[in-house]
C-alpha cells in the first residue's frame, strides 16, 4: 500500500512521527512524508536543510516545504504554523503520486492537517487523522487564547471544520473521543484508540550515569504549568529520607522559574535541573533511578490524557511515581509497576519516602512489571502494526 503521511514535524526533529513512518515501511508499505524544514527546538532552520526539498531517510521518501522558523515569540509560532499550512497546501497540488491512503499526524496546530485534506479530496482517497493534540483545547490550556473570546470562537469553527473533513480519527488517548463528541459535537466518525509510540533510541547499549546520591528520582519532559513541577519541588522539601534527589530534564514555559527557585531556595542537594536532552542521553538517567516521575494536573480534557513519557518510562524497567489521573493512571495501573499520589506535596513526599525505603528487589519487581506490560502492549512494533491494520481497513 502506498501511504502519504502529512505532518509538520519530522526527523531530525524528534517526534514519534519518524518512528511511525519507518515502522510502516518495515510493515511492507511504500511511505512518503510531506513535512517542513526542521526548526523545532533550534530557533532556526538547520543550515543543511535551507534549500533541501527532497531526501530519503531510512527508505522513507521525504518532501520538505519551506516555512518560517519557530522561535520564542508568540508571533513567530503563529508565522511558523501559517507558513506550513500555506506552503504544504501549495505543494500537494503538484504531488501526483498515486497514494492509496493519506495519514495526517496532528500534534499542534490542527491546521497542519489541511494539506492532507486537500490531497485526499483532489484524488478521492481516504484521509485518516492521528490526533495527538486537541484543538482548540490545547491553545486555551497553554494560556494563548481565552475561552469565549472572539479568537477562540474562530479557532473552534476552524478546528471543527477541519476535523469533520477527515474520514476516520485515531486518538492517542481514549478520552479524546469524549472531547470530539461532547465539545466539538462530532460523532459521525469512526474513532480508534492507538497509543503514541515512544521515541526510539539509537543507543545499542545504554551507559548509565553514576549517581552521587543514594536515592534518585527522574522527571523528563515538558516543564510547564500542567506538569506540576513546582508541586514536585514542594514535595522534595518535605521528603524525610536522607540523600534523596530529584533530577529534572526538559524544556517549557516554567523552566526559568524552576531554575531560579532551586537557586534562591538553596535546594541544590534535593533538586537539580540537568538540561534538555535527546532520548539517547535521557535514558542514561533512567535505568538506575529508584523511580521515574510522571505528573499532570487533573481536570479538563488534557488532565485525562496519557502523557507519552509514561509509556516511554515503562521500557526501562523502573518503578514509576504517578501524580496523575484519567487515562494515564488507568494505563499505569494495568502495568502494576507504579505508585500514585494525589496533587498534594505532603502525599507526594510520603510516596517518595515509601519508594526510597523499598528494597532493591522490590523496586526491580515493580520495574519488571512495567517492562513486561510495555513489551506485550506498547512497543513501537506492536503500535505501528495497529496503524498498518487500521490504514488497510480504512480503504476497504
Amino acid at each position: 500500500m502506498k501511504i502519504l503521511i502529512v505532518t509538520q514535524f519530522y526527523y531530525p526533529e524528534r517526534f514519534s512521527t519518524s518512528d511511525i513512518a519507518e515502522g510502516l515501511l518495515k510493515e511492507g508499505h511504500d511511505v512518503t512524508v510531506l513535512t517542513g524544514r526542521p526548526n523545532y527546538g533550534y530557533g532556526h532552520i538547520l543550515e543543511e536543510y535551507k534549500h533541501l526539498k527532497y531526501e530519503e531517510i531510512n527508505g522513507v521518501k521525504v518532501h520538505r516545504v519551506n516555512l518560517k522558523a519557530r522561535k520564542q515569540s508568540r508571533i513567530s509560532v503563529i508565522r511558523n504554523y501559517l507558513s506550513f499550512h500555506r506552503n504544504a497546501k501549495r505543494y500537494v497540488k503538484k504531488l501526483d503520486d498515486d497514494f492509496d491512503v493519506v495519514l495526517s499526524i496532528s500534534l499542534s496546530p490542527v491546521i497542519s492537517i489541511a494539506p492532507a485534506i486537500k490531497y485526499a479530496k483532489k484524488h478521492n482517497v481516504k484521509h485518516v487523522l492521528y490526533c495527538e493534540d486537541l484543538w482548540p483545547e490545547s491553545v486555551t490550556i497553554a494560556g494563548a487564547v481565552r475561552k469565549n473570546s472572539l479568537l477562540y470562537k474562530l479557532l473552534y469553527k476552524w478546528s471543527v471544520s477541519l476535523y469533520k473533513k477527515c474520514d476516520e480519527i485515531i486518538v492517542s488517548s481514549p478520552s479524546f473521543k469524549d472531547y470530539f463528541v461532547n465539545e466539538l459535537h462530532i460523532s459521525d466518525k469512526k474513532f480508534i484508540h492507538i497509543n503514541q509510540p515512544i521515541l526510539n533510541s539509537k543507543n545499542e547499549k545504554i551507559e548509565p550515569i553514576e549517581y552521587k546520591h543514594k536515592h534518585n528520582l527522574v522527571y523528563a519532559g515538558n516543564i510547564g504549568e500542567l506538569q506540576n513541577i513546582n508541586l514536585l519541588i514542594d514535595a522534595m522539601k518535605l521528603v524525610k529520607t536522607e540523600d534523596t534527589k530529584l533530577y529534572l530534564m526538559g524544556m517549557g514555559q516554567r523552566l526559568n522559574e524552576v531554575k531560579a527557585r532551586i537557586k534562591n531556595e538553596h535546594l541544590e542537594d534535593k533538586v537539580e535541573y540537568v538540561g534538555a536532552f535527546p532520548i539517547e542521553k535521557a535514558e542514561q538517567y533512567f535505568i538506575d533511578a529508584d523511580a521515574l516521575v510522571v505528573s499532570l494536573k487533573s481536570g479538563g480534557v488534557v488532565g485525562k490524557t496519557i502523557p507519552n513519557k509514561a509509556i516511554q518510562y515503562m521500557k526501562y524497567a523502573r518503578p514509576i511515581l504517578g501524580v496523575i489521573s484519567g487515562d494515564g493512571k488507568d494505563l499505569l495501573e494495568k502495568a502494576k509497576g507504579s505508585t500514585f499520589a494525589g496533587e498534594n506535596a505532603a502525599e507526594i513526599a510520603q510516596k517518595i519516602d515509601e519508594l526510597c525505603n523499598k528494597t532493591p528487589s522490590e523496586l526491580n519487581a515493580l520495574g519488571a512489571n512495567n517492562k513486561k506490560y510495555f513489551d506485550e502492549n506498547l512497543s513501537s512494533e506492536k503500535l505501528v502494526h495497529q496503524f498498518s491494520k487500521e490504514l488497510i481497513e480504512s480503504i476497504k
